[in-house]
């Protein structure tokens, strides 16, 4: 199983980037997608989260600027992101928790994470 982001980059204040990030491998299903993101010299921090139920949640710092949507049918999920700060400057990850086929057949579950996109925000 392998998540791959993309769409990172550079962009003004005020702008709008759009990352995604899809799954690939024996999946059977994916349960919870995650964006964190971490910026130079701090932790890693939750963006937004959206469940199989289409349920999302977002940090305070994001909501009305954010928004999170997923395709079960690509396997895919993104991040809408507008009104951007220099703030919002980081490298974003997406995580999954997901079902996948195991060698024995059996389905097994794990965290899986992308190796991330870095998201500057400079005029």
């Amino acid at each position: 199983v392998q998540l791959q982001a993309s769409g990172g980059g550079l962009v003004q204040p005020g702008g709008s980037l759009r990352l995604s990030c899809a799954a690939s491998g024996s999946i059977f299903s994916i349960d919870v997608w995650r964006w964190y993101r971490q910026a130079p010299g701090k932790q890693r921090d939750l963006v937004a989260r959206i469940t199989s139920g289409d349920n999302t949640n977002y940090a305070d710092s994001v909501k009305g600027r954010f928004t999170i949507s997923r395709d079960n049918a690509k396997r895919t999920v993104d991040l809408q992101m507008n009104s951007l700060k220099p703030e919002d400057t980081a490298v974003y990850y997406c995580n999954a928790d997901l079902r996948y086929y195991s060698s024995s057949g059996s389905v097994s579950r794990d965290d899986y994470w992308g190796q991330g996109t870095l998201v500057t925000v400079s005029s």
